[in-house]
């Protein structure tokens, strides 16, 4: 009995120490990476997609925690007001681990929709308390330059994060 609860707790402080690694590494390329290449006029969200991903595969409790301390690190790094990113980052967590009832392993294309939607939401969050509130309304502008560029290449991160995750999801619970 005694070996079992030990091996528990080994593999818990193993999946947990993974977690950190996936979210840390995800906000290092999205800052220091993405922004390097040169075709990119917007770089993907990398954070939002392990964020969501991971919420659908485990559920609206544990993607608000990966929310949080996505979007703690983004409050950290970037400037405005603390917690900014956290509540958007939270909510995306939560809002799509409602949605891991509805999870198959061969199922592709709710993952892909999940991607458009929680990238518009995330970019009209950004629109609308940073820049409709001090008066820029060139919402054309915002959406052809930064919105659409960043939701394909999402998109296409997306097709490859999210069956990463997906596997790595699977053989940290077989341990």
């Amino acid at each position: 009995m005694k070996l079992k609860v030990t091996k528990k707790l080994k593999s818990g402080k193993i999946s947990i120490f993974y977690h950190l690694i996936i979210i840390i590494l995800a906000f290092l390329m999205q800052v220091s990476i993405f922004p390097l290449i040169p075709f990119f006029s917007a770089t993907p969200n990398l954070l939002l997609i392990v964020t969501f991903s991971f919420g659908f595969i485990h559920g609206s409790v544990p993607g608000m925690f990966y929310g949080l301390f996505a979007g703690l690190l983004m409050d950290l790094f970037y400037s405005g007001s603390f917690g900014f990113y956290s509540f958007i980052f939270v909510f995306v967590g939560y809002m799509n681990g409602l949605f891991s009832h509805f999870y198959y392993e061969e199922y592709i294309t709710l993952p892909v929709f999940m991607c458009v939607f929680n990238e518009l939401l995330y970019h009209i969050y950004i629109y609308v308390f940073r820049f409709l509130i001090r008066g820029k309304f060139n919402i054309v502008y915002y959406f052809l330059h930064i919105i659409f560029p960043s939701i394909i290449f999402s998109l296409m991160l997306t097709l490859l994060v999210y069956r990463f995750l997906f596997s790595a999801s699977r053989k940290m619970e077989s341990l």
